[in-house]
């Protein structure tokens, strides 16, 4: 097994400082089945298992079926997504990998057309935290299922 170490333990702190985020995200108002499926894809586009497992599980207690998330790696391929879910899919995509182009325009036309402003904000944050959570999830080597 490889060596792993734990933030929560060497930085209570900031650790709880990032459950308050958590808290504040859960806060905006925007259905967590949503912020469930982003999570996921953000996640699987990280590679980070621990993160995708969890958020999997959060996902089908929140009602969202095996084959929707089956589909969330090709949701553009895929039926069974709302414009609102593919808005905010694609969103997350944007800001999760600035390398390419920055985030496109036609991301942002598509957050605007399907999202208010604030819950564009809200996306935006929570999309910006599971990007976090998956680079400490990855760098502390924390296993699925655990």
């Amino acid at each position: 097994m490889k060596e792993r170490f734990n933030i929560k333990q060497n930085v209570p702190k900031g650790y709880r400082s990032l459950l308050e985020l958590d808290k504040a995200i859960n806060e905006t108002g925007i259905e967590p089945a949503l912020l469930y499926l982003m999570y996921i894809r953000i996640s699987q586009m990280n590679g980070c298992a621990f993160c995708t497992d969890m958020h999997w599980k959060d996902a089908r207690k929140a009602g969202l079926t095996e084959e929707k998330l089956s589909r969330v790696p090709c949701w553009r391929e895929s039926p069974g997504f709302s414009d609102r879910e593919c808005a905010a899919l694609d969103w997350a995509e944007a800001v999760t990998d600035l390398h390419p182009a920055h985030v496109s325009d036609g991301a942002y036309g598509a957050a605007r057309a399907n999202f208010s402003e604030a819950e564009i904000s809200g996306l935006t944050l929570a999309i910006a935290a599971m990007n976090l959570w998956n680079r400490l999830g990855i760098a502390c080597r924390m296993v699925p299922g655990e």
